[in-house]
């Protein structure tokens, strides 16, 4: 990704996998180590933050394209976005503030290339991702599975386990 200056990695896997659930249980873990920990989440859904009433959402109704709103304790852009297509994740990367973070986290864009851990759950009876994705560099699973000796798997209902892997990715990453 050419406009990550820090280390990305993603999170890829079907709907309803848990992505969400485990993002929630690792970022603690990730972050009791240290980390300043960014994320950007892919959205396929028409979604809406801002809410009827307030100032901002009267603003932008008004025909305001962005709007940024800040206080001391936290900034938020709302930006409306006139395309078809899909977001990209390096467009989004250049709008992210990475000034303070150590590491990106990032739910979905399991087309585009970035290091990925692959989400399976085998109940669900979706393919896996890494035989056709050469950027996913392990398989959290919630059953065993049989991997290439050179794919690492971990345990889905494991996030210390997950977070760990993470934490030695990182430090391999953040010293290339």
């Amino acid at each position: 990704m050419q406009h990550a200056v820090i280390p990305i990695i993603g999170f890829a896997a079907f709907s309803g996998t848990g992505k969400t659930t485990l993002l929630t249980q690792l970022i603690p873990l990730l972050s009791q180590e240290g980390l300043k920990i960014g994320l950007i989440k892919h959205s396929h859904h028409s979604f809406e933050i801002d809410q009827p009433g307030k100032d901002s959402f009267r603003l932008r109704k008004a025909g305001a394209i962005s709007v940024l709103l800040a206080s001391r304790n936290r900034r938020a852009i709302i930006t409306e976005i006139d395309s078809e297509l899909e977001p990209r994740l390096d467009d989004q990367l250049k709008v992210l503030d990475q000034s303070n973070l150590d590491l990106i986290l990032v739910e979905g864009f399991k087309a585009e290339h970035f290091p990925k851990i692959e989400l399976h759950r085998p109940a669900l009876n979706k393919p896996l991702l890494y035989p056709n994705d050469p950027n996913v560099i392990a398989v959290a699973s919630d059953s065993p599975l049989t991997l290439p000796d050179n794919m690492t798997g971990l345990d889905l209902n494991q996030p210390a386990e997950i977070a760990d892997f993470i934490l030695n990715w990182h430090k391999e990453t953040s010293h290339d």
